[in-house]
């Protein structure tokens, strides 16, 4: 397979706005359409291909690395039309490769949905700002657009730690420095180490990938920073309970303590597959840390958040489940995909039940509609 090959292949994800492109042998190369895998009408690919197909790809150092550690990850540009984050891996004594199409244009507060309040938050000069999914849940968007926001709206100095750098800002009204780890700097905690030196206002940590990512990012945020971070936690309690667990116990006391103080909102969402019409749309849960809130954090009843959630609607708070219902019953999402993606699937499996609705239908079912 040459490398037309892969750039046709390219185009069909970009054309189609696929969201990923599956490359393994023994089966045709597969799109990730609107969350549905869908085979393209080439041939079967083979060792050779695979391989052919990453050498077209895969700059010098990673393929070192792939050679070392079995896989590697990086982004490229495809010409101005988009970029690409893959990961390239070893199975079976084969080469799998999966690319993640990242748009170019970065997209409105409007355009995704975010909550209205996350305007207002970002404003903020100092404090921990968490985003939290599954793998796929669109964090890197939503963090992209929150910061392109500040980029356009603010004098701000950005520094961005990813792996790999997905969304490329423009300086506009303020600086933006992305740092990319494996090109830029060794690490996540070692970008952060140096950070503080470089008199950032906002930094944005791709990743809280250990403890002394964790520890680091804390410490930014106290120190007089707006530190953005992603986490891969469901729900605003379960990524309090996630930081908190990643120290050891005798510390877990002074982290509440630390995290009541700078902790500022989580926003935790999914992405679903609509059937209105053709796409995704995301659903939130959004925890404002209230004074009520930070003193459940410090008095270690993470467990009575959900409650608190449910009584700050004023505060632009709501629960993931209560964003799915009304997706649900507004006829955006079926009543299957709500209750994959929600938190307490009994509770909304029984919902669906009482106003009269169907679970458990199959994906053919759908597609016979």
């Amino acid at each position: 397979m040459s490398t037309v090959q892969i750039d046709r292949l390219l185009e069909t994800v970009i054309r189609q706005d696929a969201s990923d492109l599956h490359l393994s042998v023994n089966r045709k190369p597969t799109i990730r359409l609107h969350g549905r895998l869908r085979e393209l009408d080439t041939k079967v690919l083979d060792g050779d291909d695979t391989m052919s197909l990453m050498k077209a790809i895969t700059p010098e150092r990673s393929q070192q690395e792939l050679q070392e550690e079995g896989t590697c990850d990086f982004g490229f540009a495809y010409g101005d039309e988009g970029r690409f984050r893959v990961s390239v891996f070893r199975q079976k004594g084969n080469l799998a490769i999966v690319l993640r199409l990242i748009p170019n244009r970065l997209l409105t507060f409007e355009e995704i949905g975010l909550p209205g309040i996350c305007k207002e938050i970002i404003r903020r000069p100092r404090g921990l700002f968490l985003v939290t999914g599954p793998t796929g849940s669109g964090k890197t968007t939503s963090l992209a657009t929150m910061i392109d926001y500040i980029n356009m709206n603010m004098d701000r100095h950005i520094v961005t730690v990813e792996d790999p750098i997905e969304y490329y800002h423009n300086h506009k009204k303020s600086i933006v420095n992305q740092r990319e780890v494996g090109t830029d700097v060794t690490s996540f905690s070692e970008a952060l180490r140096r950070v503080l030196r470089q008199d950032p206002d906002v930094i944005l940590v791709g990743e809280m990938r250990d403890l002394e990512t964790i520890e680091s990012a804390i410490t930014a945020a106290e120190t007089g920073h707006l530190v953005f971070a992603t986490l891969h936690t469901t729900g605003a309690a379960g990524t309090i309970n996630r930081i908190i667990d990643a120290f050891p116990t005798n510390q877990q006391e002074q982290v509440r303590v630390q995290l009541s103080v700078t902790l500022i909102c989580v926003l935790s969402q999914a992405l679903l597959r609509r059937i209105d019409k053709p796409g995704r749309v995301a659903a939130y849960e959004f925890l404002v840390v209230t004074p009520a809130i930070a003193n459940l954090i410090r008095e270690n009843k993470v467990f009575r958040i959900d409650s608190s959630i449910q009584t700050g609607k004023k505060f632009g708070m709501q629960l993931l489940d209560d964003h799915l219902w009304s997706l649900y019953t507004n006829g955006v999402i079926s009543a299957d995909e709500m209750i994959d993606k929600g938190k307490n699937s009994g509770d909304l499996t029984e919902k669906v039940h009482r106003a009269g609705g169907v679970v458990g239908r199959t994906e053919l079912d759908e597609e016979e509609d």
